[in-house]
């Protein structure tokens, strides 16, 4: 007996993008708490990180861009 492969359900993606968006926010918020006790290079790689972060989330709003215009047309 063969194990089928779950279909593809996209349905939550962009719920999912979005929360991904949110805690990522929220990480560097508290990174940037932690900052005022840093020293220089604890600081260097923190603001390293953030920015890390931050090109992350504007790749995450892309695909949430992408993720809504694909279910607006049912993923044609």
């Amino acid at each position: 007996m063969q194990n089928k492969p779950k279909p593809d359900d996209r349905s939550d993606n962009v719920e999912k993008l979005q929360k991904m968006v949110h805690n990522t926010i929220e990480n560097i918020e508290k990174a940037e708490e932690t900052m005022q006790f840093a020293d220089g290079e604890q600081k260097s790689q923190i603001e390293q990180k953030n920015q890390k972060r931050r090109e992350s989330i504007q790749g995450m709003r892309k695909e949430i861009q992408d993720e809504s215009a694909a279910q607006q047309n049912k993923y044609k």
